[in-house]
């Protein structure tokens, strides 16, 4: 009785195993870093949820029509709370020009 094709194919499945709890946890030490970090920032409610946002993998880039919608404000408290991480260091604008400003998180 061979085992080598079951052996190949159980070894396989344990190596993805570890490939995806290797990116899990990849992910969940970055997120806990950037907090780390900017620990000893204020930051309101609004501003702590578009950044995990923005840490969960934001869909297209930031912009404060875009940040008014995830915090549930107004277009401009959104932009007013983008610009107070901007000058904190957290958020810069994107390179990318184009007819709206666009945010990414500082790496």
């Amino acid at each position: 009785m061979d085992v080598t094709p079951w052996l190949g194919w159980f070894l396989g499945c344990l190596l993805r195993a570890v490939e995806g709890a290797e990116a899990t946890l990849s992910e969940v030490l970055g997120r806990a870093r950037f907090w780390q970090r900017w620990a000893e920032m204020p930051m309101n409610e609004r501003q702590v949820k578009l950044v995990n946002r923005l840490l969960d993998g934001f869909d297209g880039k930031l912009t404060s029509s875009k940040g008014a919608m995830t915090a549930k404000c107004s277009a401009d408290t959104a932009l007013r709370d983008i610009n107070e991480l901007v000058t904190a260091g957290v958020l810069k604008k994107s390179d990318s020009g184009g007819r709206s400003t666009s945010y990414e998180l500082v790496a």
